[in-house]
C-alpha cells in the first residue's frame, strides 16, 4: 500500500496508533493541529509545528525570501488562533542547498523577524542541514491559552451556528493569478489575492475576543478549504452540517475567476484552502452578536453560514436555488492531490 492509497490524514491515525499515549497532561495530542499541554497553574501550553517545502507550499521565482519567513511563521500562529491562544515562542529548522545565497536566507529571517514581532513572538532557536534539493522551512512555535478560553474542535452542537471571519478563496484566487497570469485580465484588481496567497494574516485578535467571549462551541482555522475543515469540526464533535452556498463571503477575485471559468462562485470557497480564517461554530442566541462584537474590536467582518446538524442528518451544501447537495470533502490532502 502507497501513501497515496489512503492519503494524509488516514496516515496520520495509522501513527497515531503507534505513538499515542493516554495522560492526563495530554488534553489534545495527535490529529489536530496544535498539541494541548496540561501545565501546572490556570494556562495550557499550546505547541504547533509547520513546514513549507518548495514547489509544493511555494514556488522560489514567485516569492521574496521575507515574504516566505512571513508566511511561514503566520501560518503556525494561525494554528493558535484556532486554539484561542496567544503564541510566544517560535523555533525555525531550515533545509538549504548549499549553493544558496547567503543574502537570501537573511531575507528569509528578516520576514520571520518582521511577523514575529507583529505578534509579540520570540525566535530563540532551531536549527539547519543541508537539502540535495529544493529549500524547506519547518517552524514549531508554543503558546498558551487559559483553560477556561480553550476553543477546542470537538464541542460543536446541533443547531449551532457556522461562522467564518474575513472572506474565502482569495489566496486559492492568488495561487491561480500565479499559475495562469492570463488570468489578470478578469480579475482587475488582483493586489489583494496575491497579497493573501504569499502573507495570509493569523486571526489572532479575532480569536482572542471569540475565547474571551465563552460563546464558540468549537473552531478551526481554513487552511485545507472550508468543505475539509469544517468535517473535521464535524469528526471531533460527532456532529453534521448543512453550509449555504449563497451566504459563503466569496472574495471577489475568486467570484471574477469562476465566472470566467463559468464555475460557481462558492467552489473555490469550499476547496481552495490557506485562507487561514477563522470557522467556528456558536448557539444561535450568541452568533450574531458575537459576530458583531469580533467585528466592533478587530474591523473583520463575520459571516453566518450555516448549521450544524445531528451527525445521522450527514453534510450538506444549501444551494442558493434552495436544492441540498452532499458537502463533498475537496480540500488539500498532500498525498492525494
Amino acid at each position: 500500500m502507497r501513501i497515496a492509497n489512503i492519503g494524509e490524514f488516514a496516515l496520520i491515525e495509522r501513527l497515531r496508533g503507534l505513538v499515542a499515549v493516554e495522560r492526563p497532561d495530554i488534553i489534545v495530542g495527535i490529529g489536530d493541529d496544535v498539541a494541548v499541554l496540561s501545565l501546572d497553574g490556570d494556562q495550557w501550553l499550546l505547541a504547533t509545528v509547520d513546514c513549507q517545502v518548495e514547489e509544493v507550499h511555494f514556488l522560489r521565482r514567485a516569492i521574496t525570501p521575507a515574504q516566505l519567513g512571513q508566511r511561514a511563521l503566520a501560518i503556525n500562529l494561525s494554528d493558535l488562533a484556532a486554539m484561542g491562544g496567544c503564541p510566544l515562542f517560535a523555533l525555525v529548522s531550515l533545509g538549504l542547498p548549499s549553493a544558496l545565497d547567503v543574502v537570501w536566507v537573511e531575507e528569509l529571517y528578516h520576514g520571520l523577524g518582521m511577523e514575529a514581532a507583529r505578534h509579540g513572538v520570540a525566535i530563540v532557536g532551531g536549527n539547519m542541514t543541508r537539502s540535495p534539493g529544493g529549500i524547506w522551512i519547518d517552524v514549531t512555535v508554543l503558546g498558551q491559552v487559559r483553560r477556561d478560553e480553550v476553543v477546542l474542535r470537538s464541542g460543536a452542537q446541533p443547531g449551532d451556528q457556522v461562522l467564518v471571519t474575513g472572506q474565502l478563496g482569495a489566496a486559492a484566487a492568488g495561487l491561480q493569478l500565479l499559475l495562469d497570469p492570463e488570468l489578470t485580465r478578469v480579475v482587475g484588481d488582483h493586489g489583494p489575492a496575491l497579497t493573501r496567497h504569499f502573507t495570509p494574516t493569523p486571526r489572532l485578535a479575532e480569536a482572542r475576543v471569540i475565547a474571551r467571549s465563552h460563546q464558540a462551541t468549537a473552531m478551526i482555522d481554513l487552511s485545507d478549504g472550508l468543505s475539509s475543515d469544517i468535517g473535521h469540526i464535524c469528526v471531533q464533535s460527532g456532529v453534521g452540517v448543512r453550509l449555504w452556498a449563497a451566504e459563503l463571503p466569496v472574495a471577489p477575485a475568486a467570484r471574477a475567476i469562476a465566472a470566467a471559468r463559468g464555475e460557481p462562485p462558492w467552489n473555490i470557497a469550499l476547496a481552495g484552502g490557506e485562507d487561514y480564517e477563522l470557522c467556528f461554530t456558536a448557539p444561535p442566541v450568541a452568533a450574531a452578536s458575537l459576530a458583531a462584537a469580533i467585528q466592533e474590536q478587530t474591523g473583520t467582518p463575520v459571516t453566518i453560514v450555516g448549521e450544524i446538524l445531528p451527525a445521522a442528518a450527514g453534510r450538506w451544501l444549501r444551494l442558493p436555488d434552495g436544492d441540498a447537495i452532499p458537502l463533498a470533502s475537496q480540500g488539500w490532502d498532500h498525498f492525494t492531490r
